[in-house]
């Protein structure tokens, strides 16, 4: 399907969001459609995990709105935003690692609209990991790097989301492992879950990307194709190094 006649899943209209006093963004504002890749990049700092984070609902925005499907969220908690289904996978993984493996990816399924599907989705990830199913019974504490932020992202997974927000996936992982990573990121794509990819690793995720934006002080200063934004001369500049 040509993306101008998906739907719009996500739209943000001049979000503003604050710590304390300290204004951390100022009239972001895009859109995401149905069944893209999207990607924010930009330094540290810029305000791309706080993007993801007032979209969740885990950090309130002071300003703007935030529509999902169609619906009004700036405002509701949570679990209640999951439920909806739109999930974000955090940058520290936050697993619980003294639970099993497979416990977590059951937790991940603690949203009513996903308990139904439980056995299926975890069908669904064991496909897209299978080092997860041979390692469901060990402690999720124990598992390497690698394998952890595959359980997250399984986890996240287990809650049917539409939309999927992945915080900084590849960050402290081995090359082979970052490839791997974005490789699944494709696999989801393919199972029509919409993807916003916040990543530290600016050619991978620019690569990937139907749609970009560029970040700076909290607020956009760029947007276009991934690749497009991947031959700007700026972009080379700044985050490429050439």
């Amino acid at each position: 399907m040509p993306i101008w006649g998906r739907n719009i899943l996500l739209k943000l209209e001049n979000i503003s969001a604050h710590y304390g006093d300290m204004q951390a963004l100022r009239n972001v504002s895009f859109e995401i459609k149905e069944s893209q890749i999207v990607s924010i990049v930009g330094s540290n700092g810029a305000g791309k995990s706080t993007t993801l984070s007032t979209i969740s609902g885990v950090l309130k925005c002071s300003s703007g709105t935030i529509e999902f499907l169609g619906r009004r969220i700036e405002n509701l908690p949570p679990h209640q935003i999951v439920e909806l289904g739109l999930v974000q996978i955090p940058e520290a993984r936050l697993l619980f690692p003294y639970m099993s493996a497979l416990e977590n990816l059951e937790l991940g399924a603690f949203a009513l609209s996903a308990r139904k599907e439980k056995e299926k989705n975890l069908e669904v990830v064991f496909r897209l990991f299978p080092i997860l199913k041979e390692r469901k019974d060990q402690l999720a504490g124990t598992l390497s790097g690698g394998e952890q932020q595959m359980l997250a992202i399984a986890r996240g997974l287990m809650a049917r989301p539409k939309l999927l927000m992945l915080d900084e996936p590849s960050l402290g992982l081995a090359p082979l492992l970052v490839k791997q990573i974005f490789e699944t990121i494709k696999e989801i794509k393919a199972h029509e879950i919409t993807v916003l990819l916040v990543e530290q690793n600016v050619f991978h995720s620019l690569s990937l990307a139907d749609r970009a934006y560029v970040l700076e002080n909290g607020e956009i200063v760029l947007e276009g194709d991934g690749k497009e934004l991947l031959n700007n001369p700026k972009v080379k500049e700044a985050y490429l190094g050439i």
